[in-house]
């Protein structure tokens, strides 16, 4: 009988261990793969938004670019459905799903005095600067996880 409760202890430690091990393994899993998602979707948007001649549109939940070659870029946030799309003509690529937050802000390039941060602008043909800003989250175990904080770029448009 005492044998028998002894085992029963050490079993229930060694379950609880590994319960923990397998959340916190499924926890840093989760952190790895959605910040190399959210890297490799920033290196797209960097790519498509230097490249680009001009913003022709800003929205809360989407910019359009001209290009150089006369045609658009947009990229595009869905919040009920939590994906980023960039679509160029008529080619869409999902960047990302499990976007919980996106904010676009568009800043004219010149830094303003003291604040190490860039003029707001409205005009979105004073638009040199976009500011992004973002945060993803998913369902592992049970439990919500997320990157550890909000991840955020600003990105130049060079043309």
């Amino acid at each position: 009988m005492v044998t028998m409760a002894l085992a029963g202890v050490i079993l229930a430690a060694v379950l609880g261990f590994w319960t923990f091990s397998a959340r916190t393994l499924a926890g840093i899993t989760n952190y790895m793969d959605l910040d190399q998602r959210s890297r490799h979707a920033l290196d797209v948007l960097s790519r498509e938004i230097r490249q680009a001649a001009g913003l022709l549109a800003a929205t809360p939940t989407s910019l359009t670019f001209s290009n150089l070659d006369g045609t658009t870029m947009q990229i595009v946030w869905d919040p009920d459905r939590r994906i980023v799309t960039l679509r160029r003509d008529t080619q869409v690529e999902t960047l990302l799903t499990g976007w919980d937050y996106l904010r676009f802000n568009i800043s004219q390039r010149n830094p303003s005095n003291a604040v190490f941060g860039f003029y707001p602008t409205r005009d979105i043909r004073q638009a040199k600067l976009v500011d992004l800003s973002w945060r993803c989250t998913r369902q592992i175990l049970g439990q919500t996880l997320q990157t550890e904080s909000v991840q955020t770029a600003r990105i130049v448009i060079r043309n």
